[in-house]
């Protein structure tokens, strides 16, 4: 009785041979796309940076650890809708060329259940991507980021902001006319304290700058300070040439880089947008577009696996050129879309997770024309 109710949630149960053989054509197809294409775009990029390298005098180790073993997990991630596409179109136009489709389905195997294999291959898949990008592959674009500002291009890497203002607590705005994020150092600094409406403290500094050695977070040093606190017509003043305070803001909070967004873990970027949202800050969609587009493209794999083997598993005279052009040009489109919407989201106030899921619903109703298409 034990034994047939292990059988029964077992998964692997369900897993016949010639689900396995699929899977394995499917995954190592994947791979291979990938090691191939991947291989060509860092030969393509090395032609193009060993100059900059070159002139910047950065070190091999650094060029090898740093940069491309953090570019490629990145790029593979990003072009993996590409990649599924490709495997699915290729492998399966192969097997309905040597006729092993027609085979499968003389048997009275349905093409939903054909389907199955590739499914769970294009779970697997998936899940890994969205490992990835959201655990692993952030950590490493911290690491590229910074090499790519010291050796390649600046343009990852902001310094300095003016003019910050931001609610860093219940009613306590921060003002920075000046931060210098080298130095973690902010100039013409004020903190105002507001209790229903009314001010009841305000502190102004010359200087403030961040505790990078302090065992707790969000530890300030304020030179040449005054606090003015007001209860009623009351008024007192206090003053020195420094101080330790605890205000609820960092260094991340007050310089905005390129690409910041994508060196977040999904944890972490779940915690930032909930705080820059109780802080009352607008500069946030551009990191909600980012939390949901890891996990919609996730599900790219599902959508653009129904539609490769949709269109290919047919054997059909001129060998599979049409259909991986077609996968092609539908696998680009997909990935121009998600910029696309992603754009409109940041400009033209689209809700952030209706612009991450546009590709997917777009793309899921052709998957649902090309599978009712598909031979029975």
């Amino acid at each position: 009785m034990g034994n047939q109710r292990f059988k029964k949630w077992n998964p692997l149960t369900y897993i016949q041979r010639i689900d396995r053989y699929l899977i394995y054509k499917f995954i190592g197809t994947y791979f291979y796309a990938i090691t191939l294409i991947i291989s060509v775009s860092i030969v393509f990029d090395i032609n193009e940076n060993l100059a900059k390298f070159t002139t910047t005098h950065a070190p091999l180790r650094a060029i090898v650890f740093d940069y491309y073993v953090n570019f490629v997990p990145y790029f593979a991630n990003l072009f993996s809708p590409l990649f599924v596409f490709i495997a699915v179109i290729f492998f399966t136009s192969k097997l309905a060329g040597n006729s092993e489709i027609i085979a499968m389905l003389s048997t009275g195997m349905s093409f939903k259940r054909l389907l199955r294999p590739y499914i769970i291959s294009a779970a697997i898949i998936a899940l890994l991507n969205f490992y990835l990008g959201a655990y692993v592959i952030p950590k490493g674009t911290v690491v590229r980021h910074d090499f790519e500002s010291k050796y390649k291009s600046s343009k990852y890497k902001n310094t300095s902001a003016n003019n910050v203002q931001l609610q860093v607590d219940q009613g306590v705005i921060a003002y920075i006319a000046q931060y210098d994020d080298v130095y973690k150092t902010g100039y013409g600094f004020s903190l105002d304290k507001f209790e229903n409406k009314k001010l009841v403290s305000h502190m102004t500094a010359s200087t403030v700058q961040y505790d990078t050695i302090s065992d707790s977070r969000y530890h300030w040093k304020a030179r040449n300070y005054k606090i003015r606190t007001l209860k009623g017509l009351r008024e007192k003043i206090t003053s020195g040439a420094e101080i330790d305070t605890v205000i609820q803001m960092e260094p991340m909070d007050l310089v905005f880089s390129k690409g910041q967004q994508e060196t977040f873990t999904s944890p972490d970027l779940k915690r930032y947008i909930s705080k820059q949202i109780d802080r009352g800050s607008g500069n946030v969609v551009q990191y909600e577009v980012e939390y949901h587009k890891r996990i919609a493209s996730s599900f790219a794999s599902f959508i653009l696996t129904i539609i490769g083997v949709s269109l290919s598993s047919r054997k059909r005279k001129g060998g599979m050129g049409l259909y991986l052009g077609i996968g092609l040009a539908l696998s680009f489109t997909y990935i121009l879309l998600q910029t696309v919407s992603a754009t409109f989201a940041i400009n033209a106030n689209t809700p952030p997770i209706l612009a991450a899921w546009i590709p997917n619903i777009l793309y899921g109703i052709i998957a649902y024309f090309c599978y009712r298409q598909a031979p029975n």
